[in-house]
């Protein structure tokens, strides 16, 4: 994957937490690791599937797996922070 893809990942990343109120996971190693396979599954698939779920194959049923994921906002509510940790409330 690509330098390029990381950072459009990054980019797209903070500008929904910022419109979400939300933050992006502090551990930048954690982090980098979860915006590589975004940018990958981007590269691979031609869209950011959550790189923490496992896609079916079907483009019409993985839309739901597009980052960010149908799934985030209640796991942000419930446990704050989305599954594979890139968005977390803040004060968390």
């Amino acid at each position: 994957m690509s330098e390029e893809g990381i950072e459009e990942a990054r980019t797209r990343a903070k500008e929904y937490a910022k419109e979400k109120g939300y933050i992006l996971n502090v551990d930048e190693k954690q982090l980098g690791a979860v915006l590589r396979g975004l940018a990958r599954n981007k590269e691979r698939f031609g869209e950011a599937y959550c790189p923490c779920r496992l896609r079916s194959g079907d483009p019409e049923k993985d839309r739901i797996i597009v980052c960010p994921c149908i799934y985030h906002e209640k796991e942000i509510e419930e446990q704050g922070t989305c599954h594979c940790r890139l968005f977390f409330k803040k004060g968390e």
